[in-house]
């Protein structure tokens, strides 16, 4: 039985791997983050940056997606949390920059100064956010 256990363990540690990560925010509130981003830190790794209306329950819903579905590939990413509310300004700065049409909830994913994927409300999905990584 005690085998039977430790076997269950392994299967249930190898299963769901995922326990100890989570979504690391970073907020961001002005052009000159974004400016940053886009400049230097996409340069160096891929930045995922989430446009997020607090008061729509479809962005709600997308956030939560997100946060219950993290992997832990995306660690090695800067993940960017906008309050599109808070900031619009910057919202509009983003779609300028990096010529992506608005949208909320969006995922807008930066490398190298350009965005090569984004995608909004309920087609936001882990599996396609890995593959675009």
């Amino acid at each position: 039985m005690l085998a039977l256990l430790k076997e269950l363990d392994v299967l249930t540690i190898s299963v769901f791997p995922l326990q100890n990560n989570r979504v690391n925010w970073k907020s961001l509130t002005s052009t000159e983050e974004v400016d940053y981003i886009i400049n230097v830190e996409s340069n160096q790794k891929t930045c995922i940056i989430f446009k997020h209306s607090t008061t729509c329950s479809i962005s709600s819903i997308a956030k939560h997606r997100l946060e219950s579905d993290w992997h832990a590939k995306l660690n090695a990413t800067s993940f960017y949390y906008l309050d599109l509310l808070a900031h619009r300004n910057v919202s509009n700065y983003i779609a300028q920059a990096l010529k992506v049409h608005h949208e909320s909830p969006q995922i807008v994913i930066v490398k190298e100064g350009e965005s090569p994927y984004d995608v909004s409300h309920l087609d936001i999905s882990m599996d396609d956010l890995l593959s675009e990584v």
